[in-house]
């Protein structure tokens, strides 16, 4: 197993790694809307946080010399369910291409850190 931590990647906002990787998968620890460089500070709204999320799902996955590509499940969180829904699926849509959508869980929970409106971790696939 090796357990990644991305130089310049999203501050955790507790103790874990910004990835482990095994067998060859990749598991991504579930990212938040805020930017490496102003952690804890959060975009308006559900387009932009999910934006914001998606970015540092990508500079993890970058660090990682992987991409949305190598995406096999993602997990998404969100606070305000029946609210950012439809939103939040155009805006993550945007990062997959359109025969190539991850298998997906979606949720709705009671809080997130940072007072988030939207969390998501990734199961990636390395190519062999």
């Amino acid at each position: 197993m090796k357990f990644h931590m991305i130089a310049g990647g999203p501050r955790p906002v507790a103790p874990f790694s910004h990835a482990v990787e095994t067998d060859g998968f990749v598991f991504v620890t579930g990212q938040m809307p805020d930017t490496p460089e102003a952690p804890g500070e959060l975009p308006d709204g559900i387009e932009a946080q999910t934006r914001a999320v998606m970015e540092n799902l990508r500079l993890v996955l970058g660090g990682l010399d992987l991409d949305f590509e190598h995406v096999v499940m993602a997990r998404i969180y969100l606070t305000r369910f029946q609210q950012d829904y439809a939103v939040m699926n155009e805006t993550y849509r945007s990062y997959f291409a359109p025969d190539r959508l991850p298998a997906r869980t979606c949720v709705g929970v009671t809080g997130l850190a940072y007072e988030a409106l939207i969390e998501i971790d990734l199961i990636c696939r390395r190519p062999t």
